[in-house]
């Protein structure tokens, strides 16, 4: 095991009318004047909205608006949002939705006290040193975003879709997370979510570090609970318990715990990420493409780990012949994805030509020569990958 760090000082909130504490909590953590940051109309219709801001009036915290945040956050929302946070001296970013808006809060709470282009810190040219406090109110499991440091934002200017990690700065202050508020979410949007979370333990389970048994458990253990909670609530959408096992599950999965002691990977990720900021795909469903396509190299190139994952998280029986034991377990996991409605090749999720070759040059230019720890990936596996997903 590697030496680590775990640190996840969010304060998390969870059940049912927890929306009624935000003002109380954002006054606990310091705010005088927040910035309400949604995406749509859903936090509307639903009440939501209005809710927070009454509790934030009952705690006499002043508040300004910043709606229209899309999936796959652009930069032009983050560059508004920090000019109307300047202009209206707010000291609080308050995002009520999920990933995206959280994340565009995040570079938006960074990019305030900053003097430069906030981009800087998605390309590597400055680290954010300080940052607005923040404080979430979410919406839809499945990013992590409120239990993380990390913001993903697309430059629209030539899409490069580009992450900032800086858990010191930009973990939120608080999360509160009332199951109640995704009764509503559609299936595809859930199982999304559902496929996001577990894309963020996998990217962290499948790792060449030894004797990391622990972390191993706790990455299965919460996977399988996934599984079995995420067949309840595809069938019963209003049912409370699966609905605030998959919300908490969500923060699990992204808040670091699943991934002490280890090296990760995330090369799906950054394959997954060219292929939304190019084609304006759903970040999970995405996944749901890539994932088991990355699998499926693995089981050619380094199967260890994929045989485990395989026998404890698909219960699929052990075997010397590792490379069955693996495949058994990628056709269980794409047999799962169907059920809760995901794709998992280009063509079922829409995509009958992908242009792989902008993707490959895309990806290595974005996130460098060689990407992944699992298995170094150079642009001919790369390109291996996004075929085995074509198929």
């Amino acid at each position: 095991m590697n030496n680590f760090i775990f640190y996840s000082p969010t304060e998390f909130v969870f059940g049912k009318e927890t929306e009624l504490q935000t003002g109380t909590l954002v006054k606990k953590y310091r705010g005088s004047k927040a910035l309400i940051v949604y995406g749509g109309g859903s936090v509307i219709r639903s009440g939501l909205l209005d809710r927070v801001k009454k509790s934030l009036d009952e705690a006499h915290i002043a508040h300004i608006e910043l709606g229209g945040v899309q999936p796959n956050p652009t930069d032009p929302k983050v560059y508004e949002g920090i000019e109307l946070g300047r202009r209206e001296n707010v000291d609080f970013l308050l995002p009520v939705g999920g990933g995206s808006v959280i994340d565009t809060a995040k570079a938006i709470a960074a990019g305030i006290p900053y003097q430069g282009d906030f981009w800087d810190f998605f390309t590597g040219k400055a680290i954010p040193q300080t940052a607005l406090r923040l404080g979430v109110v979410l919406t839809i499991p499945a990013a992590g975003s409120e239990g993380s440091g990390n913001s993903v934002i697309t430059k629209a200017d030539g899409l490069k879709k580009l992450s900032l990690r800086t858990p010191e700065v930009l973990r939120p202050a608080f999360a509160v997370m009332n199951p109640e508020v995704t009764y509503a979410l559609p299936a595809w949007q859930t199982a999304s979510g559902i496929t996001d979370m577990m894309a963020h333990i996998m990217e962290r389970y499948f790792t060449n570090t030894p004797d990391t048994e622990v972390t191993d458990r706790l990455c299965e253990g919460t996977l399988k609970a996934i599984i079995k909670e995420a067949r309840t609530v595809i069938k019963e959408p209003y049912n409370y318990g699966a609905r605030a096992n998959i919300m908490w599950a969500g923060t699990v999965a992204h808040n670091g715990i699943c991934g002490t002691g280890r090296e990760e990977d995330w090369a799906s990720h950054f394959m997954e990420h060219e292929m939304s900021a190019l084609y304006d795909v759903t970040h999970g469903a995405g996944l749901a493409v890539i994932f088991p396509a990355w699998l499926t190299y693995m089981a050619d190139h380094n199967v260890g780990k994929i045989a485990q994952f395989a026998e404890r998280v698909w219960d699929v029986p052990a075997s010397p012949d590792l490379k069955a034991v693996a495949l058994e377990g990628i056709a269980r996991f794409k047999t799962f994805l169907h059920e809760i409605g995901m794709p998992t090749t280009f063509g079922e999720l829409g995509i009958e030509h992908p242009d792989i070759g902008l993707l490959v040059a895309h990806l290595h230019e974005n996130k460098g020569e060689q990407i992944g720890s699992y298995v170094r990936l150079n642009r001919q596996a790369s390109r291996e990958i996004y075929e085995i997903a074509n198929r």
